[in-house]
């Protein structure tokens, strides 16, 4: 039975999934197959992008925990079962949690990128609503952590843009500034 893991900040236990149903695959045509096969890796393409337009970079480093909604190191968009939108890519620190009103999960160790062990948390995918928070409470963009580019999703920036908030505004002012992304 495969699990789904939830956020460190998320008191929830794992969900037991049921094991993968059979597919009718073969009954398919090729041609059909072929066309899901394109659809999919456009789709990939889509939610694997850094803010800087590149491939979406590791957030996670040798050294440090595991992050990502899935624990796979990656601020992969991963749709509606990521309903906090762990996004955003950024150096963690102490006062991110309470900071962010958050149970205090910034300081704990979890399992090691690379395996075996526990590590610290270095860099960690956090939500978009928690990252505009951090900003707005610490006092500005300036004030705020180090924010990976590279392994920071493009999706926390058309998310942003959506918005005509402040608090979010600021929260895309400040990738943007960080990340040295110009604004046509």
């Amino acid at each position: 039975v495969r699990q789904v893991r939830h956020p460190v900040h998320s008191p929830i236990p794992p969900i037991p999934l049921p094991p993968c149903i059979p597919t009718m695959a073969s009954a398919v045509p090729a041609p059909l197959k072929m066309l899901v096969l394109a659809l999919l890796a456009v789709s990939a393409r889509a939610d694997t992008t850094s803010v800087l337009g590149g491939a979406l970079s590791t957030c996670s480093k040798p050294g440090m925990a595991m992050t990502g909604f899935t624990r796979d190191g990656h601020c992969m968009d991963n749709g509606d079962d990521d309903a906090g939108s762990h996004h955003i890519c950024i150096q963690m620190k102490a006062d991110f949690c309470t900071v962010t009103g958050q149970p205090n999960w910034c300081t704990s160790k979890m399992p090691c990128m690379t395996g075996g062990g526990s590590c610290p948390i270095g860099n960690w995918c956090v939500c978009q609503w928690a990252f505009a928070r951090y900003i707005q409470m610490a006092g500005g963009c300036d004030a705020i952590v180090d924010l990976q580019c590279d392994a920071t999703n493009m999706a926390a920036m058309r998310a942003y843009q959506k918005s005509t908030d402040a608090t979010i505004q600021a929260a895309l002012k400040c990738i943007e500034q960080k990340c040295n992304i110009d604004q046509v």
